[in-house]
Parts: structure tokens; C-alpha cells; sequence
């Protein structure tokens, strides 16, 4: 068997094949598909972060092309991208001016890239609700979904602090919004 050079990933192709790549030689491949559509420094940056995610965050040597475009695109929305998916809109409860989200359900969107995607998920998540000119934003399934992204049976102090930090990571993205009007959020 030969040894996978240092800097390298193993794609797994739908085929079955597997083929070496580093981060330069997939973003050179996704930069000349994506010509026109996306500015190609921001490409370039976003695919060899993905990259290092599973690479050396996950430490993972071999990865699907549908793992890692799944986690590029959430990467490229997370930047505030445009980028069209097959994936349907989940669907949002909406009543009298009051805008309600699942948090579980946006953990379980993360998937094995937990925090790395949920913060900007959580962000888009919110200005979307706001572009709806709420009274309320609410976010529900707080419990549930710290421990979804801690991956943890029982609540620990690690728990504890992530249900902080993601109260006050949503507290600031609605303080910064731009869109933002006369609403209240509650964290649930």
C-alpha cells in the first residue's frame, strides 16, 4: 500500500475510485467549475478551510465529494453566498408577526461539523426571520440542541457554556443587524 502524502485527502468518488488531493489541487478543480459564479479567492479560502476540517479538526483521510460539497456549500452560506441546493426551505411556524425556529433541528443541519456550522447557520437562520419584519423571533429547543452539539448523554458544565455562548452569540447577531427592527427574541 502507498502512504498518502501529508498534505493530502482522499476523495471517494460515487465510482468507488479514491483520488489524492490537497487543498490547492481541489480548490484549482472547484475555482474552474465555479468561474463567474463566486469570487475565486473566497472559493479558494472556503475549500482549503473545509479542508482542514476534515483533515485535521475531524482527522479524517479519506472523505466523500458529497461530504465535502455538502460542507463547503454550508461553509459558502455561512459567508453569506448565494449557493443553490437541491435541499428544500425547512419549514417555519409564523403567526401574527411572531417567527419561530428549531435550534435541534439547525444542530442536526451541522452534522459531524457541529460548531463550525451551526454559529453562521444560526446567523442566516436569524436574518432571515428578521427580512419577515417580526414582532418576535423566537428560537426554540435549547436544551436539546447544546446537547446535540456538545455530544453528550447528560448536561456538564461544557453544556452550560455552550447555552451561553449561543444565547450570546444571538443576542449580538441581532444587535448588529442592519434589518433589524422593533422585535424581541426569546431563547427557549
Amino acid at each position: 500500500m502507498i502512504a498518502l502524502m501529508s498534505g493530502c485527502l482522499l476523495f471517494r468518488l460515487a465510482s468507488g475510485e479514491s483520488v489524492p488531493f490537497s487543498a490547492e489541487m481541489i480548490s484549482v478543480e472547484l475555482v474552474g467549475d465555479a468561474a463567474g459564479k463566486f469570487d475565486p479567492e473566497v472559493l479558494r479560502h472556503a475549500t482549503a478551510s473545509v479542508f482542514h476540517y476534515f483533515k485535521n479538526e475531524l482527522g479524517r483521510e479519506t472523505v466523500t465529494v458529497g461530504e465535502f460539497a455538502e460542507a463547503l456549500e454550508k461553509a459558502l452560506r455561512g459567508l453569506g453566498l448565494n449557493v443553490s441546493s437541491d435541499a428544500p426551505e425547512p419549514p417555519r411556524r409564523e403567526r401574527r408577526g411572531i417567527v419561530e425556529a428549531d435550534l435541534l433541528m439547525l444542530a442536526r443541519e451541522s452534522g459531524e461539523s457541529r460548531e463550525l456550522f451551526f454559529f453562521p447557520r444560526l446567523r442566516g437562520e436569524l436574518r432571515a426571520q428578521l427580512r419577515r419584519t417580526p414582532r418576535l423571533v423566537r428560537f426554540s429547543g435549547l436544551h436539546a440542541c447544546v446537547k446535540q452539539l456538545a455530544g453528550a448523554r447528560r448536561w456538564s458544565l461544557r453544556c452550560e457554556k455552550l447555552e451561553e455562548q449561543i444565547v450570546e452569540y444571538l443576542r449580538g447577531c441581532l444587535d448588529s443587524e442592519p434589518e433589524r427592527t422593533d422585535c424581541a427574541l426569546v431563547v427557549e
